[in-house]
């Protein structure tokens, strides 16, 4: 598996530098934003390097789909949203030169483009990321154990 030393979302993806982790499989990670727009705003990052989504391999671009409607449904079960966004941002403007997509649950009369402020909105308490972290987890594991009941 290709990673890059300097590239964060490598390290970030392959678990050495510190993140509150609620998903993984044999090809990506998923974890909280450390800023989030909105309660339970997940990440998902391949673990290999990639830097746009025209460079993943069919596996790993299947394993962030599933990934995605996994966190979408535990999204849905845990905060009971008006909708979900999924969304990553490719060339300049991913952040992370590593290929990353958003998973955010979201409210009505939140408008699309404060998900673009450039300001950080306070700091997040690490213990509330805890928190978050450990709902999720058990939301998720709810939400593949109803899956496999059907």
């Amino acid at each position: 598996m290709q990673e890059i030393k300097d590239c964060l979302g490598c390290r970030l993806s392959n678990k050495t530098e510190d993140i509150y982790m609620v998903y993984e499989d044999d090809y990506v990670t998923c974890f909280l934003d450390h800023a989030p727009f909105n309660e339970g705003h997940t990440l998902i990052l391949p673990k290999q390097h990639f830097l746009d989504v025209d460079e993943l391999d069919d596996k790993t671009a299947n394993a962030i789909i599933k990934a995605s409607i996994l966190l979408s449904k535990a999204l849905k079960r845990l905060y009971q949203p008006d909708g979900i966004t999924i969304n990553q941002n490719g060339g300049v403007f991913n952040d992370l030169t590593h290929y990353h997509m958003h998973v955010v649950p979201r409210y009505k009369g939140q408008w699309f483009g404060e998900f673009y402020r450039e300001e950080v909105v306070g700091e997040v308490d690490v213990r509330e990321l805890e928190r978050v972290r450990e709902r999720m987890v058990e939301a998720i594991a709810e939400v593949m154990v109803s899956e496999e009941l059907k």
